[in-house]
């Protein structure tokens, strides 16, 4: 058996090929039925992201020639675009891909977390589809505690690296507890909404959202509990917060130095940490000039995210060092259940010839024959028997001069032999 990873991302493919060969929840039902009906494939799970397109499968035998017709034919893209933006792993090679995925190494952002539930996603949808077996069930439960591993001993997702986990990370340097903190944020965009959802697992008590549209802003604040304004609304709203974050596509600047005053004024000059993502800035830089304000910029924030990407670096080759162990240990285990497969096979001919020579046994004594002769006949017809195949391969080993197979038979069989050491190779004369 073979294992075989075929994937497309980021790292390969423009966004316009990844999104034709990215899987819909519908899509992924009618190709977990075409892998399970494939005649090659064995086992097969599928794991598709805004990022990557990635299929995993055990097979017999064979490349993945097959599997990388079967992705393209199902998209209905020409194969030669999908095998030019395409990478194949095999084996040992597949196996230790994976785990790199789960960890977040393969990441478009290093470390990051969501992969790994996306991995799991696939793996119930394979499940759920019949198309998992002992082999990939195996892979995919190494992979699991390769990648908790990974988190809880490299510390590779401890160092934000998004500009929203950055500027929530300085929010908490400033504040001993942000429980006791409100948050204005500004702006309802991608940025915001992490943000806001970084504040509120943190335990922000009270978050406002003020956008120039109060729709937009509503359907954000469904989310993580809080309160939707306009921009009207700021200056009222400003004096309350002592967190704010602002982030929009204005052209010119939301918050004046003026505001800002009028605000510290009205909070009795309590301090107010300030976090303008936005460009063209929306917090007047002369508002750094006013006391009780700490007001950080995105190259500040890109400092803290240029200092945490290195940790995940070093972190990332911590990670490299669990990952090559957990595929040499998985590996392991596929060469020891391989020698049970093995080991059973040849107790079942042991226990196949041993009943038969009883059988035989059995009905000579109820002929009445001496039971001393038929035991004896019994262990001797049994000895010969269960060592011929042996003795014959012993031989022809001895003949060609194979002393690593005689020394290899001889550690097997617990024998002591005269036999010279192994040069490495086969010693079989010309």
């Amino acid at each position: 058996m073979r294992f075989l990873a075929l994937g497309i991302n980021h790292k390969t493919a423009p966004v316009a090929l990844r999104e034709r060969v990215a899987f819909s929840p519908s899509q992924l039902e009618a190709a977990s039925q075409e892998l399970r009906e494939h005649q090659s494939i064995k086992e097969a799970a599928i794991v598709s992201t805004c990022n990557r397109t990635e299929v995993y499968t055990l097979v017999e035998a064979g490349d993945a020639a097959p599997l990388l017709e079967w992705l393209s034919h199902f998209h209905g893209l020409p194969l030669d675009e999908v095998a030019k933006h395409s990478y194949i792993h095999e084996d040992q090679s597949a196996i230790g891909h994976l785990m790199r995925v789960a960890s977040g190494l393969d990441s478009m952002v290093l470390g990051e977390p969501q992969i790994l539930g996306q991995i799991k996603d696939a793996y119930d949808l394979a499940k759920q589809n019949n198309l998992l077996g002992s082999g990939l069930e195996g892979l995919f439960q190494q992979v699991f505690a390769t990648a908790k591993r990974v988190r809880t001993e490299t510390g590779i997702g401890t160092n934000p690296v998004s500009v929203a986990y950055a500027a929530v990370s300085l929010a908490q340097k400033i504040f001993s507890d942000l429980r006791e903190s409100s948050a204005l944020l500004i702006g309802a965009g991608e940025t915001i909404e992490l943000v806001a959802r970084h504040l509120r697992q943190a335990g922000v008590s009270q978050l406002v959202v003020a956008n120039r549209t109060l729709d937009r802003a509503q359907s954000l604040v469904e989310e993580v509990n809080g309160q939707a304004v306009t921009l009207d609304a700021i200056p009222n709203e400003l004096a309350k917060a002592d967190i704010v974050i602002s982030s929009t596509a204005a052209p010119l600047p939301i918050l004046g130095k003026g505001m800002v005053e009028r605000a510290l004024k009205l909070r009795r000059h309590k301090p107010i940490f300030m976090v303008d993502i936005a460009v063209p800035r929306d917090i007047e830089p002369q508002v750094d000039e006013l006391d009780d304000i700490f007001l950080f910029t995105v190259d500040d924030l890109q400092e803290v995210i240029d200092e945490n990407l290195a940790a995940r670096r070093e972190a990332a080759e911590q990670a490299e060092h669990l990952i090559r162990a957990s595929v040499q240990e998985f590996q392991r285990s596929l060469r020891v259940r391989d020698a049970g497969r093995m080991i059973g096979e040849f107790r079942r001919n042991a226990q196949q010839l041993a009943d038969a020579e009883l059988a035989q046994a059995l009905a000579q004594l109820e002929q009445g024959q001496d039971a001393q002769e038929v035991m004896q006949k019994l262990c001797r017809s049994l000895t010969n028997k269960w060592l011929h195949h042996p003795t014959l391969k012993l031989r022809e080993a001895s003949a060609e001069n194979r002393g690593d197979f005689l020394a290899s038979a001889a550690e097997l069989l617990n024998l002591e032999t005269n036999q010279p050491p192994p040069s490495g190779k086969n010693t079989k004369e010309p």
